[in-house]
C-alpha cells in the first residue's frame, strides 16, 4: 500500500522533470521572450542550421508564446462565465424540483455527456454549432453593441463560426456535467436539519437557497468551477477543430480565429518533428509545460477548497 500511495506522486514528479528537461533549450533560447511576443516562426528547415549560445535551430526561429497563453485564458474564461450559472442553475433544479426518479435519470444523462469524447463536441461545434453562431447570433451581438472602449473586442467581422467564441461555448458545454455533478453532490451534503429550521421561520424556497444552501456550499461551488476551469484549460481536439488554430497573434476579437496552448501541442507537433535540430519539439515542451504548471495549481486549489466544503461549519449570520 505505502509502494502504491507513492505512484501517483512519482509519475506527476517525473512528469514535470521530463517535459522541463524536453523544454530546457526553449527556455534558454527564448527566455522572457517566450511571453512577450506573438511570433511563430520555425525558421528555414532546408537551410544550415544555426547555433545561438549553445542552442542549435534553424534559421530565422523565433518563437513568441503570448497569443497561446491569451487564447488558453479567454477561452476558458468564457468557458466559466457561461457554463458555471447553467451548471448551478441545473444542479439546484435536479436536486429541489425534479422527483427522485426523473433526477435519476437527469444525472444519468449528465454522466454520458461527461463521458462523451471531446472529438465529438469539437465535430458537432464545426458542423452545427459555429455555422449558427456566424449566422443566427454573432451579427447580433457585433451591430448592437457600441464601439467603444472594451466593448471593441465585441464587435467587428463576425467569420465562419471559427474562433474564440465557438471555443468558449463548446468548453462551457464540455464543463457542465463535472460542476454540476459535483454541486447537485454537495447539496446533499446540506444538513435538512438547517432547512426544516429557515422552513420554521417562514422562508420561501429561494430564501432557503440563497440563506442556507449556497452559502454552506460556497467553497465547494469555487472548488467544482475550479475544476472545471482546469477541464478547460487543458482541452485539446475540441479547440482545435473549433478555434481556428491561427498561429502567430492575438484575438483582436471574439469572434477571432485563435488557438490554445493544448490545441497548438497536438496540431503543430507533427510539423514540429520534421526539424532536425530538435528546437521546435522543445519549444512546444516549454508551452507544454507551462499548460502543465497552470493545471497543477488550478487542481491543488479546487481540492483544497473543495475539501475545505466538506468541513462541517453552520454558516455566518
Amino acid at each position: 500500500m505505502r509502494l502504491t500511495a507513492v505512484v501517483s506522486p512519482i509519475a506527476l514528479i517525473g512528469t514535470v522533470i521530463i517535459i522541463f528537461i524536453a523544454a530546457l533549450p526553449a527556455i534558454r533560447y527564448n527566455g522572457l521572450g517566450f511571453f512577450l511576443h506573438s511570433a511563430w516562426k520555425p525558421g528555414n528547415s532546408y537551410g544550415n542550421t544555426v547555433v545561438t549560445n549553445g542552442i542549435a535551430h534553424a534559421p530565422g526561429a523565433q518563437f513568441g508564446g503570448i497569443f497561446l497563453v491569451v487564447g488558453t485564458v479567454l477561452a476558458a474564461f468564457i468557458a466559466i462565465l457561461l457554463g458555471v450559472p447553467i451548471s448551478i442553475g441545473a444542479a439546484v433544479f435536479i436536486f429541489k424540483k425534479m422527483p427522485a426518479q426523473i433526477a435519476g435519470f437527469a444525472n444519468f444523462l449528465l454522466e454520458i455527456l461527461a463521458g462523451i469524447p471531446s472529438v465529438i463536441f469539437g465535430l458537432w461545434g464545426a458542423l452545427a454549432l459555429g455555422p449558427v453562431i456566424a449566422r443566427d447570433i454573432s451579427p447580433i451581438i457585433a451591430n448592437h453593441i457600441p464601439k467603444l472602449g472594451p466593448l471593441k473586442f465585441f464587435t467587428g467581422n463576425v467569420g465562419s463560426g471559427e474562433g474564440l467564441l465557438t471555443s468558449g461555448i463548446v468548453l462551457a458545454i464540455m464543463i457542465v456535467p463535472i460542476v454540476a455533478s459535483t454541486t447537485a453532490g454537495l447539496l446533499k451534503q446540506v444538513p435538512d436539519t438547517l432547512r426544516e429550521g429557515a422552513r420554521a421561520l417562514g422562508m420561501t424556497e429561494y430564501e432557503i437557497l440563497k440563506t442556507v444552501d449556497l452559502r454552506w456550499i460556497k467553497s465547494g461551488i469555487i472548488g467544482s468551477a475550479v475544476l472545471g476551469l482546469g477541464r478547460a484549460l487543458g482541452e485539446t481536439m475540441a479547440v482545435a477543430m473549433v478555434s481556428g488554430a491561427f498561429l502567430g497573434a492575438l484575438p483582436t476579437s471574439i469572434y477571432s480565429t485563435m488557438t490554445t496552448i493544448a490545441a497548438t501541442i497536438a496540431t503543430q507537433l507533427d510539423s514540429a518533428l520534421q526539424d532536425s535540430t530538435g528546437f521546435t519539439v522543445s519549444v512546444l515542451a516549454e508551452a507544454g509545460l507551462v499548460l502543465l504548471l497552470i493545471n497543477l495549481i488550478v487542481n491543488v486549489f479546487a481540492r483544497i477548497m473543495i475539501g475545505r466544503s466538506n468541513k462541517l461549519q453552520l454558516p455566518n449570520g
